[in-house]
């Protein structure tokens, strides 16, 4: 069976997956948006790191706006596709799905451009080794 979508398809690759729990939850029962964002960061960083051959580090966040929220016990999707590469850094589209509870329906949640910067062993900038 394949997962039922709202809002299109997700664009990008699947880089992580993670459950939301009761402890990232705010008063009214909705996981926080820094919980989310953290998961997008982690995401990023993995994918920077895929791409840059070593490591990378968040240089800046674009425009983050929650379309609707995360419930406990759905699965969040984190999916990010390369926009573009420069010559130290890149830009990714990260994009946050809902995979809700027991269920098939994926909902998009938000998304955003993360900038990483690629650095050498000493914390410079490096050029990202493509």
């Amino acid at each position: 069976m394949t997962d039922e979508t709202t809002n299109g398809a997700p664009k990008g690759e699947l880089t992580l997956r993670t459950l939301a729990m009761p402890g990232d939850t705010n008063a009214a029962g909705d996981i926080f948006g820094g919980w989310v964002m953290a998961q997008m960061d982690l995401a990023s960083g993995i994918r920077g790191a895929e791409i840059a051959g070593g490591r990378v580090v968040t240089a800046a966040v674009n425009e983050m706006s929650f379309a609707m929220p995360v419930k406990v016990g759905d699965t969040l999707c984190i999916y990010t596709h390369l926009e573009r590469v420069g010559r130290t850094s890149m830009v990714l589209l990260v994009e946050a799905w809902a995979q809700r509870y027991l269920s098939h329906v994926m909902e998009k949640v938000t998304d955003a451009s993360f900038v990483m910067v690629a650095l050498d062993k000493n914390g410079k900038p490096t050029p990202v080794q493509r």
